[in-house]
């Protein structure tokens, strides 16, 4: 069996018999651990960890924005992000850094006249990140941004790519849940090529939400009179 068939097999499984890997509960974009093989990103740490880890805080702008810019996968820029948060919360002023580097990075993009689809989707990617991690009553650079707009934004500029839908669906997995639903789609057929987005969305997406999905897919059909 080659990765396609392999990755066609984890997703028709998923969707016709159900699987039995919850997903994990707490913010999505934090809880959920993305998948990403041997590639290099920031180094692994635990949601209640980040404090003992070790790592050198004054270096995360400098280390997360060295990943983003290698030409990362989608795949690994999202985990790249999700760890940087977890560290960023320890230092309000190191959070705030970050963010203000991700939106310049953007803004340069548009202002140059070569649009940068990814420094789009990682900037709003990282407000959302920040604003399911960081509480109501500490400070948060993201507060009132909203990141679900620019991850759009990048969507439509870079076309179709199931990886994006994939980081979209995870954003709206508390709603909007039309949107949610079209996301997770796009991704879903996108999967049938990349074996590693069909083991993310394996291991992300419970039985439940996936066999709501099927449902909608596949509308009732009423009993004739």
């Amino acid at each position: 069996m080659n990765s396609r068939q392999a990755s066609g097999m984890i997703v028709g499984i998923a969707l016709v018999l159900g699987v039995t890997i919850p997903a994990q509960a707490g913010p999505p974009l934090i809880c959920h651990v993305i998948e990403i093989g041997p590639a290099k990103t920031l180094p692994r740490v635990d949601l209640n960890g980040a404090e003992d880890s070790g790592y050198d805080l004054k270096n995360l702008t400098r280390d997360t924005l060295a990943i983003l810019d290698s030409g990362a996968p989608v795949l690994v820029q999202m985990e790249t992000l999700r760890r940087a948060t977890l560290y960023a919360r320890l230092d309000p002023q190191v959070a705030k850094e970050l963010l203000t580097r991700l939106q310049v990075r953007a803004v340069d993009s548009e202002a140059a006249g070569h649009l940068d689809a990814m420094a789009f989707f990682d900037a709003g990617y990282l407000i959302e990140t920040y604003q399911q991690w960081m509480g109501k009553n500490e400070p948060n650079p993201a507060r009132g941004l909203d990141g679900y707009r620019l991850v759009k934004k990048a969507i439509s500029m870079r076309g179709a790519d199931p990886e994006l839908e994939f980081a979209a669906a995870l954003i709206t997995l508390r709603g909007p849940e039309s949107d949610h639903r079209e996301h997770y789609q796009k991704a879903l057929a996108g999967a049938q090529n990349d074996p590693l987005l069909a083991r993310n969305l394996a291991t992300t997406f419970n039985a439940q939400t996936m066999a709501s999905m099927l449902r909608a897919e596949r509308p009732e059909v009423q009993p004739s009179n």
